[in-house]
């Protein structure tokens, strides 16, 4: 397929204009305009490619590209290498980025994902990008959302994915969470502008793939409102965590390997943020690594035994009420016989 291109501005030209929106909401999603370079995490699919494009209109000469081939498909090399190749022909620096060890064993899409963030941040902090911008969609924002809600989530995990965030210290802003998947392939097929389909996206083996044929066979579920129903939770999400913040200052005491916390008269969500902040906190002050814990770990068995005024464990950690307060503590080693 044939290279074409990125148009100049035009102003009768509608990508103009879709040039224009996407610079607003960048400009939003960073909380300013974004100090160059921005670093784009571009897979060489149709949505990252499409941002690529956007992204060169909207800031000429201020940005960098990366692709992160995890070593998991004999594919990638070649999908990474398409990326390289329009890059170089638009003048654009890009890195394909490999992770130093092989991913394998359990959770093999966690390990990617940690291990893909991990590159694109350390490849930021390399070259001095302020933000490193991911071309998650509407689309994704809906899918994200059925998903979590089937599993059960909560308001942490029902917020969905933010519009900004940040992980391995680096700043990731996702410009395009107003845009749907057909604008941002419309784009790539108009400008002619190559692109790979990854086949595990039509792979119904995987929860995402079920529940974006979902979507598509079913229009009435308004995959623009569920985005924004998303958008909105993350919002309370995020005063909440402000809440969280202030309670941990206030209502916590951190000695050595030791928490203590008043969480009495408090909201169920409120002592449950707490709860698992001083749990992490206790296990990384004692070096606790097993067994294995999480930020959405299941805690709701651990307040209710501190309600009832009983003494419980969770991940290595031993939680007692007395007086008021929860001490958080790390667990002695069990005897063997």
């Amino acid at each position: 397929m044939s290279r074409r291109a990125v148009p100049p501005p035009n102003a009768s030209d509608p990508l103009d204009g879709m040039v224009a929106r996407f610079g607003d909401d960048l400009t939003r999603a960073c909380g300013g305009v974004p100090a160059a370079p921005l670093l784009l995490a571009v897979s060489g699919g149709p949505d990252s490619m499409a941002m690529l494009v956007l992204a060169l209109a909207a800031l000429p000469g201020g940005i960098a590209a990366a692709t992160v081939d995890h070593g998991l498909r004999p594919e990638a090399a070649a999908e990474a290498a398409l990326v390289a190749g329009w890059c170089a022909d638009h003048r654009v620096p890009h890195r394909v980025l490999i992770p130093a060890a092989p991913i394998a064993g359990a959770s093999i899409q966690a390990q990617a994902r940690g291990a893909r963030y991990a590159l694109l941040a350390a490849h930021a902090r390399e070259i001095g990008a302020g933000c490193i911008a991911t071309a998650h969609h509407a689309d994704d924002q809906a899918e994200t959302f059925l998903m979590r809600a089937a599993r059960g989530s909560g308001l942490a995990g029902l917020a969905g994915v933010r519009v900004h965030t940040l992980i391995e210290e680096a700043a990731v802003v996702r410009p395009l969470l107003d845009w749907r998947r057909a604008e941002l392939r419309a784009i790539v097929r108009r400008l002619e502008v190559p692109f790979v389909d990854d086949p595990a996206n039509h792979d119904l083996r995987h929860d995402r793939t079920r529940f974006r044929r979902l979507l598509d066979a079913n229009e009435w579920l308004d995959t623009p409102n569920l985005a924004r129903s998303a958008a909105a939770l993350a919002e309370v999400d995020a005063d909440v965590r402000a809440a969280v913040e202030w309670l941990w200052e206030a209502h916590a005491v951190v000695e050595g390997g030791t928490v203590r916390l008043r969480a009495d008269g408090l909201p169920r969500e409120l002592r449950r943020r707490l709860a698992r902040r001083a749990i992490a906190a206790v296990r990384a002050a004692a070096g606790i690594e097993a067994p294995a814990w999480s930020d959405s770990a299941n805690i709701e068995p651990l307040l209710d035994s501190l309600a009832a005024g009983r003494r419980a464990t969770q991940a290595g950690v031993s939680v007692s009420p007395a007086m008021g307060e929860w001490r958080f503590r790390g667990a002695p080693a069990r005897r063997s016989h």
